[in-house]
Formats: structure tokens, sequence, C-alpha cells
């Protein structure tokens, strides 16, 4: 895989890391559902000056994928957020991140793909990993409820599917792929909403953490896709999935929170294994 590809996916951790910290504080200031609606409607409208700037022609396939892909990952923000405000970010961060990444090694072992013994290794030590973190996560004295952990398991298997549904759109498409999934999270979100008969307004002074969140979200969902349009889906998409990291630093340094031994352990093991499975 070339050099571009792995640089494009390391960014995209970076971002998406970052996305999901702004995500996370505005869900303690917003109901999920508003956050989720307002930042797809962000990076609706953040990608869509992209699609004449960058070459590739809309296709149905394109949309179509695109559009599956985001409702995936459209119901993967709903149970991340949802895990970031009844837990601990530094715990559900890593827990997500290790899920999404075996999901398509999996899916590219399937495919054909025949990564190194390593990364397969990396996938067990991922699972221990999960059972660690989520089992004695503790932090200022209090046990992370068990509710997070499986949200955030489940996101993670919902942005797993987003990675592996995108890949599957044709090269030629250029951003277009990325118009049909947020369009079609957007509506996930509206649809939601109305349903449930849920407020989409942001809590006061929560807007500006908001929009940050969907441009930097929008901004990682664009890198991933230059990404994996040049290299394999098993190596990008777990790169992708060293987003804690990011998140981890801004967690520790703005918000304070610490980790005790087990968690670091747990998270130690969750960002080793993703390390291991990139490695391949």
């Amino acid at each position: 895989m070339g050099v571009t590809a792995v640089l494009l996916a390391t960014a995209c951790a970076v971002v998406y890391g970052t996305a999901d910290f702004f995500g996370g504080l505005a869900t303690r200031r917003s109901r999920v559902l508003a956050v989720v609606m307002l930042t797809q409607v962000t990076g609706l409208l953040f990608v869509l000056p992209l699609l004449p700037l960058l070459p590739g022609a809309p296709s149905v396939q394109a949309l179509a994928w695109g559009m599956g892909a985001g409702l995936c990952g459209g119901l993967g923000v709903i149970l991340f957020y949802r895990a970031l405000a009844g837990g601990v970010m530094s715990v559900v961060a890593p827990t997500t991140a290790t899920t999404s990444a075996t999901l398509p090694v999996l899916v590219g072992l399937a495919m054909g793909e025949r990564p190194e013994l390593v990364a397969l290794g990396g996938v067990v030590l991922a699972l221990a990993a999960v059972t660690l973190v989520s089992r004695d996560s503790q932090s200022g004295g209090g046990r992370t409820p068990l509710r997070p952990v499986l949200q955030a398991l489940a996101s993670g298997l919902g942005f797993g599917a987003f990675f592996v549904l995108l890949n599957q759109a044709p090269d030629d498409t250029g951003m277009w792929p990325l118009f049909g999934a947020r369009l079609a999270s957007a509506i996930l979100a509206a649809g939601i909403a109305l349903t449930t008969r849920r407020t989409l307004r942001p809590g006061k002074g929560a807007l500006p953490t908001i929009i940050a969140a969907g441009v930097l979200d929008m901004l990682a969902n664009v890198l991933y896709l230059l990404a994996v349009q040049r290299g394999m889906l098993v190596v990008v998409a777990v790169l992708a999935s060293l987003y804690p990291a990011s998140t981890l630093l801004l967690a520790r340094y703005v918000l304070g929170e610490r980790l005790n031994a087990v968690q670091a352990a747990g998270v130690g093991l969750a960002l080793g294994a993703v390390a291991l499975i990139a490695s391949a």
C-alpha cells in the first residue's frame, strides 16, 4: 500500500478523534438527536462545495453504497454519542474503535484479503481489551455503567459497517458516496426525532461545538474515502480506527480525565490491538 494512503488514513484518525471529542462535549449540553442531526447537516453542507472540485461523477451505485453506509454510520453516531454522554470518554472511544476495526478485518478476510498473522493476533488482543475496559472501568471512584459500554460496542459495529460499505463504492465517483451517506444519516436522525417527538434545538452555547464536530467529522470522512480509494480496506480502516489517541489526549488535558490501572491496561491493549492490525 502506498505512503499516501497511510498518511491520509492516519490524518483521518486524528481528525475523527477530535470530532468525537467535540461531539462528546456537545452531548453534555444538548440532546443526542439534536447533536446528531445538526452535525449531519453541517457535514452535508461542508461536502457540497467539494463535489464539483474533486474528480468523480455521480452514479446510482455510488449513492446507494453511500446511503447504506450513512444509515449504519448514523446509527453508530447516535449510539456513540449516547455512550459518551453516559460514560467516560476515555473508555468509550477505545471500545468503539476496537470493535469498528475488527469488522473490516473480518470482511476483508472474507473478500480474499490475506493480512499477516499479526493482524489476526490483533483481533484477539482487541477482544481482550474490550473485556477489560467494559468489566472494570472506573474513574473518580465510580464504576462506568454497563449500558454505555454496550452502546459503544454497538456503535463500533455501525462504524465498521460504514467503513466496509463505503469501500464498495466505485473509485471514480469522487465524494458522491459521502453525499449519499450524509443525506441518509440526516434523514434518519430527522425521522427518529419526529417519531419520538424529540427536540432538535441545541442547548445553550452548544452550537459552535456542534458545528465544529460536524465539519471535522466530514473532513475525516473525506480523508478516509481518499485513503481507501488508494489502499486496502483492512489497513486503512484500522488506521482510521486509531482515532481514540487524539480523543484520549484531549480528554486528558482538557477535561482532566484520569485512568486507573485497569483502564490503562484495557486502553493500552485496545490501542495496541489496532496498531497490530494496522501493521499487517
